[in-house]
């Protein structure tokens, strides 16, 4: 009797195990963040691991901002730190120090122009200083987005010009390079991330090219892709920690980009649609290598005189790696059955030797 109730309690913890490994097949949610504050307009986010929130910058303030897993909203600076900055100016691209330690965010004045790197020391975010880049050009700077290496020297690129700019981990900003291989009608260069073998990775998104600059010297050269894509004005670029580079497109949907041979050629493996109702801003790679897109509406907030307050950030999977996700699933499910097939035999074969020994 004792055997028979223990069987059956066996069998349907081991029916529970594999409904429970069959649900996740359908029920794995992508993670939605909505948050609100009037008249936020965030540009650009980056994920910070060591808080688990996100940091987004504005464009109708000179505020950056954490945004929890539950959607509160905390500002990040004193005010004493944003009147360093020249009035009517805001934050664009930002990025975090590998290390951890700073965060570095592009600043940007339309009128008068004024463009400059803003370094903040983690996690106090005392301003570290202000390097501006102005005097770089005899031409008008229009700086966009940046990204930082293992030294801390930070590169930015620039929307208006093909040029990228340096920044040294002391505050000593120079040109990095102004390689003929950007050149285009246009306008000038948009996203950027740093590869950690040494490279940058640069989008431009009048052409859809994407470019390999040495960190070095500044020589570049333009990535082979198996197919044309178009890239968001704001940069919409970003490197998950596997080498798998994330861009946004003007159509609405992120690629999702690998190389096999450090970036010489590479192949967009995958395209997901995002929500048909809201315009992607910028996107970047959180915990677990997921990806996520920012929904600031900024074009409304460059353009209108709106104070829009509901804002998302929202996670995006490549349809290669949802069904990656759902074999090993299944891989799981067919193991439980294996071992419920093995386990159900043994009982039967105890239950036998049982009886022929009571007989």
């Amino acid at each position: 009797m004792a055997n028979s109730i223990w069987s059956r309690t066996m069998v349907n913890k081991i029916v529970v195990f594999l409904i429970f490994l069959i649900t996740q097949v359908h029920c794995r949610s992508h993670h939605v963040i909505d948050f609100r504050s009037p008249n936020l307009f965030p540009a650009s986010f980056t994920w910070d691991p060591k808080s688990d929130h996100f940091i987004a910058a504005c464009i109708r303030s000179r505020q950056l901002i954490s945004v929890s897993d539950a959607g509160v909203v905390s500002s990040l600076l004193l005010p004493s730190d944003s009147d360093s900055l020249p009035s009517d100016s805001s934050f664009r691209g930002i990025s975090l120090d590998p290390r951890g330690h700073r965060l570095y965010a592009v600043v940007r004045r339309e009128s008068p122009p004024y463009s400059a790197l803003a370094v903040y020391e983690l996690p106090s975010f005392t301003i570290r200083f202000i390097a501006p880049l102005d005097d770089l050009l005899p031409t008008v700077v229009i700086a966009n987005d940046v990204a930082v290496d293992y030294s801390g020297n930070a590169y930015i690129t620039d929307a208006a010009d093909d040029v990228i700019y340096k920044v040294t981990e002391q505050g000593e900003a120079t040109i990095l390079s102004r390689s003929k291989v950007f050149k285009s009608l246009k306008s000038g260069l948009n996203g950027v991330v740093y590869n950690p073998k040494g490279y940058l990775l640069v989008t431009k998104s009048d052409s859809g090219k994407l470019f390999k600059v040495n960190t070095d010297d500044g020589s570049a050269k333009a990535v082979i892709l198996n197919k044309e894509i178009t890239i968001v004005e704001s940069g919409g670029i970003s490197l998950r920690r596997d080498g798998v580079v994330s861009v946004l497109s003007q159509q609405n949907k992120v690629y999702f980009i690998k190389s096999n041979d450090n970036w010489s050629q590479a192949a967009v493996t995958d395209e997901t649609e995002l929500d048909g109702e809201r315009q992607g801003t910028a996107v970047t790679a959180g915990a677990e290598n997921r990806v996520y897109v920012l929904y600031g509406h900024v074009d409304e907030g460059l353009t209108s005189d709106s104070e829009g307050d509901r804002f998302r950030i929202g996670e995006v999977v490549a349809e290669s790696e949802r069904k990656e996700e759902n074999v090993w699933i299944f891989v799981a499910i067919g193991l439980g059955l294996a071992y419920f097939t093995f386990w159900r035999f043994q009982m039967k074969h105890l239950a036998q030797n049982m009886n022929k020994k009571t007989s």
